[in-house]
Parts: C-alpha cells; structure tokens; sequence
C-alpha cells in the first residue's frame, strides 16, 4: 500500500511542560518522502501550532 497513517504531535507543547496535541492522519509514502509539518489546533495551548510527524502505524 502506498498511503501510511501518522501521527502528528505538537512541537511547542513538551518545551512549555504542557501535554503535547496528537492528531492521525494519512500520507502517500511515493509522492510525500519527507516528514509531514502541519499546523494544527492545540487545545492545551489554546492557538494553533507547528505539529510534525512522530509515528507510523
């Protein structure tokens, strides 16, 4: 299969001592080589923030 899913966590959360947001989402592996950076909603933080990809499932 080409698509992976991932899990994007929150960059700035763990250096203010706050729990990090986690998002799932899906890349296609041929077209996306590099690591996924979106910004997203962080609920802890109460802004949106730089989530980067941490994990493959």
């Amino acid at each position: 299969m080409p698509r992976d899913i991932v899990v994007l966590e929150c960059s700035e959360a763990r250096k203010m001592g706050k729990p990090p947001s986690r998002y799932m989402t899906t890349r296609n592996k041929k077209i996306q080589a590099k690591r996924i950076e979106k910004k997203k909603f962080n609920p802890f933080l109460r802004r949106h923030t730089l989530h980067v990809e941490k994990k493959k499932f």
